[in-house]
C-alpha cells in the first residue's frame, strides 16, 4: 500500500507543473522552463545522490551499461521538459498533460518488456486499457469540441516516451543494487550539468522577475526534488509499468486544476473519461498492494 501512495503523492505533486506555468504568466520558451526545473531539482538530487555514494557490487563488464542507463535516463529527463511544456502550450494544460501521461504507460510497457523480454500481467494491461479509454475520452479527440494543434499532440506523446525512458532505466539501476535516492540523483544530475548551458542559451533573465523566481522554484524543488524522491523509492519496490499506469493519478489531478484554477472546458464525454481513468488506477493498484504484502512481512525491521 505504502508504495502505491507514496507514487499518487509524487503524481499530485508532478499534477501542479502545468498549472504553475498558466499561473505564473512568466514570457520564457517551454525550453527555457523546463531547463530552469532541472537545473535547480536536478541539481538538488544530484547533491543527495553524492551524498548517499557508496560502492556498489556489480557484474564483470556491466560498468558500460550501467553508463549507457544513466545517459538515456538522463536523455529521457531532459526530452521530457520541454516536450511537456510545448504539449500543454500548445493544447492547454489538461488535454497536453493527459495525452502525455496518457501515452506514458504504453510506451512505458513497450520499452520494458524489450529490456525483460516478459510482458506485462494480463491485469496490468486491463487496467492500462481502462485508463487510456478514459484518455482519449478526456482529451477531446472523439468529441471534436477542442480544436486540436496537432504539434502539441505529437509533444505530448513525445514526452511520454521520454517518461518511459527514465523510468525503465532507473528501475534497471535499481535492480543492480543502486539506492533510489541515489539512482534518481545521479540521473536527474546529469541531467542538471547539461540543462544549465540550455538554460542559458534558452534565456534566463525571466528567472529575475518574482513570478518566474517563483514559478522555477515550485517546479524544481516540489514538482521535481521531492516528487521524484517519493517516484524512486515507490519505483524501487513496484514494477515500472505498475508506476507508469499508477502516475495517471496526475491527469486526474491536473484535468480537475485546469477546470477549477484556470476555467477550462469539460464536457460530459471528458467527465466519463476521468471516471474510466479512476476505474483503471483502482483496478491496477489491487495487484500492487497484494505483491506488497509478503516481502513486506518478512522485511528486517
Amino acid at each position: 500500500m505504502l508504495p502505491a501512495l507514496a507514487i499518487l503523492a509524487a503524481a499530485l505533486c508532478f499534477s501542479t507543473t502545468g498549472t504553475a506555468q498558466a499561473l505564473a504568466g512568466v514570457d520564457a520558451s517551454p525550453l527555457a522552463v523546463g531547463a530552469a526545473r532541472i537545473v535547480i531539482g536536478g541539481g538538488i538530487l544530484g547533491l543527495l545522490a553524492l551524498v548517499r555514494r557508496r560502492p556498489t557490487p556489480a557484474p564483470t563488464g556491466s560498468r558500460l551499461s550501467t553508463a549507457a542507463l544513466i545517459a538515456i535516463g538522463a536523455v529521457g529527463v531532459l526530452a521530457y521538459q520541454p516536450l511537456f511544456f510545448l504539449g500543454t502550450r500548445e493544447n492547454g494544460v489538461a488535454i497536453g498533460t493527459v495525452v502525455a501521461l496518457g501515452s506514458a504507460p504504453i510506451a512505458t510497457g513497450i520499452v520494458d518488456a524489450v529490456r525483460s523480454r516478459r510482458l506485462p500481467s494480463p491485469r496490468w494491461m486491463l487496467a492500462t486499457a481502462i485508463a487510456l479509454a478514459g484518455v482519449v475520452l478526456v482529451s477531446g479527440v472523439t468529441g471534436g469540441a477542442v480544436a486540436l494543434a496537432p504539434a502539441g499532440l505529437l509533444a505530448s506523446a513525445g514526452a511520454g516516451m521520454s517518461y518511459a525512458l527514465y523510468t525503465v532505466c532507473g528501475k534497471a539501476l535499481i535492480e543492480r543494487g543502486w539506492d533510489s535516492t541515489r539512482v534518481m540523483g545521479t540521473v536527474f544530475g546529469v541531467a542538471a550539468v547539461v540543462s544549465l548551458p540550455v538554460l542559458l542559451v534558452a534565456g534566463a533573465s525571466w528567472l529575475g522577475t518574482p513570478n518566474g523566481l517563483a514559478l522555477a522554484l515550485w517546479l524544481g524543488l516540489v514538482t521535481t526534488t521531492v516528487a521524484y524522491l517519493l517516484f524512486g523509492w515507490g519505483l524501487a519496490r513496484l514494477s515500472a509499468v505498475t508506476v507508469s499506469t499508477l502516475t495517471l493519478a496526475e491527469p486526474l489531478a491536473a484535468t480537475l486544476l485546469g477546470l477549477l484554477v484556470l476555467r477550462e472546458q469539460l464536457t460530459p464525454v471528458s467527465a466519463l473519461g476521468l471516471a474510466l481513468i479512476a476505474v483503471g488506477l483502482a483496478v491496477v493498484s489491487a495487484p500492487s498492494r497484494r505483491r506488497q504484502e509478503v516481502p513486506d512481512a518478512t522485511a528486517p525491521a
